[in-house]
């Protein structure tokens, strides 16, 4: 083990209020290694995860609806004429 943070361990300290961890309270723990002073901390990080979850499904929907959803002018008038003149409500078999 090593690194940028080696003095400073997940169980210290609420990753959301960075209140320390008591060794006689419980630890309120959430995704495997963020812990949390109570159930109120953890259940905020939960939401605000969700939320950020939703805008990026929805940016990511967004942004495929942009570059695949659109057709080509031509393809979104709909058929084009062959030799003659289409009517309203006639079938054109191409």
């Amino acid at each position: 083990m090593g690194g940028a943070g080696h003095g400073v361990h997940f169980l210290d300290a609420c990753f959301l209020c960075r209140r320390p961890l008591a060794g006689n309270r419980d630890i309120f723990m959430y995704r495997g290694d963020t812990a949390f002073c109570s159930d109120e901390c953890r259940s905020a990080q939960m939401a605000a995860d969700e939320a950020a979850e939703r805008k990026e499904r929805a940016s990511g929907a967004s942004a495929k609806a942009v570059t695949h959803g659109t057709l080509p002018a031509r393809e979104a008038e709909g058929p084009q004429e062959r030799g003659g003149k289409v009517r309203a409500g006639s079938i054109l078999a191409l």
